[in-house]
């Protein structure tokens, strides 16, 4: 199996479309689910991935591997696009004919956890997208400390420092809700 560097290295070097594909499937459901877990639509999710790719591939020259794995990187393009989708969203109703109802407590129960996910998201919204970046990058992208400090070229302690915080923040926010 080729490298990320290697493959890159095609793609910039000679534009194939096959290295490029390739980059593509190696990381694309990964990327998709990261996404998802932030927006909770598979199609908008699905829309983001792709908007993902093809920032990266048109930015792909940009990439410096000595500050971050590929995957990684993606995932920074990745928040941004959510931060993106999040300032653009229009409210949309549904008709309740066209939802798909569950069960008494299971639907209470789902409904709840779907909107307190919903507030939590919206107040961390309300943060500086530097804190919201490292918040998404951890919560959902699953990265470790020293993934997100390499990547944002900060200090291990300080990105520590600022998800903390905002954790204590959420928590308290919403100490009700638990």
């Amino acid at each position: 199996m080729l490298t990320d560097k290697r493959l890159i290295r095609y793609i910039l070097k000679k534009g194939s479309n096959r290295a490029a594909d390739a980059l593509i499937r190696r990381y694309y459901d990964d990327l998709y689910f990261y996404l998802y877990r932030q927006v909770g639509n598979g199609n908008d999710a699905l829309d983001l991935t792709q908007e993902v790719f093809i920032a990266a591939l048109n930015g792909l020259n940009s990439y410096d591997d000595r500050k971050s794995s590929f995957r990684t990187w993606l995932f920074r393009i990745g928040t941004y696009k959510v931060i993106d989708a999040r300032r653009k969203v229009k409210m949309s109703w549904l008709e309740l004919k066209d939802v798909e109802w569950l069960e008494g407590k299971d639907f209470d129960e789902s409904l709840y956890q779907q909107e307190l996910l919903e507030k939590i998201n919206h107040y961390v919204a309300s943060f500086r997208p530097e804190v919201q970046e490292i918040f998404r990058l951890r919560v959902y992208g699953e990265l470790s400390f020293p993934e997100i400090a390499s990547l944002l070229a900060q200090k291990e302690e300080r990105i520590k420092a600022q998800y903390y915080r905002l954790s204590k923040k959420i928590r308290e926010e919403f100490r009700e809700h638990e």
